[in-house]
């Protein structure tokens, strides 16, 4: 790929219809959608979608919600947003291309095309969104924040690495180094079927740090990687986050993202403060009280 500066390149479209779904005492909710917002494989729907909700005032900082894979991993975040509504901070549940709401042939086996093209138009989606925040009168600027999960924080990773209107960002139960989290996960290698030895393994980690190497010293614009997937691993943007706030919420038995990939990112982001709740990968939702107060005071911290 020789023209990287392009990957994440798109065509603004900063006037999406907005439909208001409810208000109550505490704030407006709307669902808000963006025609044509990526060109994403023909059989996906390619408006951006997500819901918005606005406590009332103004000036008000924005925390953009990015969900994992599968749908069911949207209802914290719809929790998480009134929670942070109830604090004066707005926020965007994004819809991503995952959601079945937009994938139209859902459960189908995933190439390694597909899989570049979702991590690409995901960061392309978030990057339309922040173009709307920065239109919307009530919402005060240089105060955005993201809540990245699992595969969503990957994306809020790598988003937040490349533009720089992210201020700050949680990342729950998430990490990088796609290769390690395929080959060291309990699950993974079952799962979607990763076949490499031990020595290809550790070849191809060798090539990864060097290409993170030359992309700390140059920029990962100006570095053509050996394999494709570099420029799509949160790990590859992490370095660009060391005096961003930030924090990581993570699970110490969690069996899709082995602790070693995490540990692998947060290195690689300056050892940002980060929390090991007891639990695994999804049931660490058992512990949302606890997730949803350290957010808050992150936030009230890094936002104002």
């Amino acid at each position: 790929m020789s023209n990287m500066t392009n990957l994440f390149d798109y065509e603004p479209n900063t006037d999406p219809d907005l439909r208001l779904i409810k208000h109550n005492g505490r704030y407006e909710r709307y669902l808000v959608s963006f025609p044509h917002a990526c060109n994403i494989p023909k059989e996906s729907n390619n408006a951006l979608h997500g819901e918005y909700l606005r406590p009332y005032g103004d000036n008000l900082p924005l925390a953009i919600l990015v969900h994992g894979l599968g749908d069911r991993s949207v209802t914290p975040m719809k929790f998480l947003a009134r929670e942070l509504a109830g604090q004066g901070i707005a926020s965007f549940i994004m819809y991503l291309v995952t959601h079945s709401s937009r994938t139209l042939s859902v459960g189908r086996p995933l190439s390694d095309d597909d899989w570049f093209e979702n991590y690409r138009t995901s960061v392309i989606d978030i990057r339309h969104v922040l173009d709307w925040i920065g239109t919307r009168d009530e919402l005060a600027k240089g105060k955005t924040g993201i809540v990245g999960l699992s595969f969503g924080g990957f994306i809020s990773a790598i988003t937040m690495g490349i533009d720089h209107r992210i201020n700050s960002g949680v990342l729950i139960i998430s990490g990088g180094n796609l290769e390690k989290i395929g080959m060291r996960s309990r699950v993974l290698p079952r799962k979607w079927g990763f076949h490499r030895s031990e020595a290809e393994f550790n070849t191809q980690q060798q090539r990864y740090r060097q290409y993170l190497d030359k992309v700390i010293e140059k920029g990962w614009e100006q570095v053509i990687p050996p394999e494709r997937s570099f420029l799509v691993d949160a790990m590859t943007y992490a370095h660009y986050l060391r005096s961003r706030p930030l924090l990581m919420i993570n699970a110490r038995w969690d069996e899709i993202i082995p602790k070693e990939a995490t540990i692998d990112f947060w290195e690689s982001a300056g050892r940002p403060p980060i929390t090991w709740f007891p639990s695994g990968h999804a049931s660490i939702w058992l512990g949302y009280p606890f997730i949803s107060r350290k957010i808050k005071h992150f936030f009230r911290s890094s936002l104002g």
